[in-house]
């Protein structure tokens, strides 16, 4: 199977996780952070990984801190299950549309960490929630998760739209990405030979 678990605790945050890439998109999260708690339920639902994660932050400063580092501990949590890549699909693309909001995502589990972010929303908060914070949430999981991703809104005039549409986006790209391929023989989806 493969699943990973960590624990990651530093002066700002005590984050706990663990996925099952092998999963049914079973959600166990809980943040502090209610709009990004939702965002994280449509990560797990749409990818089929089970997450589970228990973040508790310095939320009295703001929720950057908890977005961040969650970001983080689910990057290192996804390299950690993905083990030496062998036998998986390694890219995947999604469009998703959402009522107003087109968002693509495109992604390479390649190793090498890089992030285009082409998705800013029209209003500087949803609810309680910093817009601004979910480029930083994508940056930290792509960072530390070694993923190539890119998010483009290509339509949308709907804050909670475009940023619910961008994390089920980045999901169904994950989702084809992390499945194994029973045509790869257990190959690491390489000519280098290593991801």
């Amino acid at each position: 199977m493969r699943i990973s678990s960590l624990t990651r605790t530093t002066n700002e945050t005590n984050i706990s996780v663990t996925l099952n890439l092998d999963g049914t998109g079973k959600a166990k999260v809980a943040t502090g952070v209610g709009f990004f708690d939702h965002m994280l339920d449509q990560l797990a639902r749409h990818s089929k990984i089970d997450i589970t994660i228990n973040c508790k932050g310095d939320l009295h400063i703001d929720d950057h801190h908890t977005v961040e580092d969650c970001g983080i501990a689910l990057g290192q949590a996804l390299a950690q299950a993905l083990g030496d890549k062998a036998g998986i699909n390694r890219y995947g693309d999604c469009h998703l549309a959402m009522d107003d909001a087109l968002v693509r995502a495109a992604l390479d589990l390649s190793g090498r960490p890089y992030l285009v972010w082409n998705c800013d929303c029209p209003t500087q908060k949803i609810g309680q929630f910093d817009t601004e914070l979910l480029r930083e949430f994508f940056q930290a999981l792509s960072t530390h998760g070694g993923i190539t991703l890119h998010i483009d809104c290509l339509h949308g005039i709907n804050s909670h739209h475009i940023a619910e549409a961008a994390f089920k986006a980045v999901a169904r790209a994950l989702r084809t990405a992390v499945e194994t391929d029973p045509r790869a023989e257990g190959a690491v989806p390489s000519t280098k030979g290593i991801l």
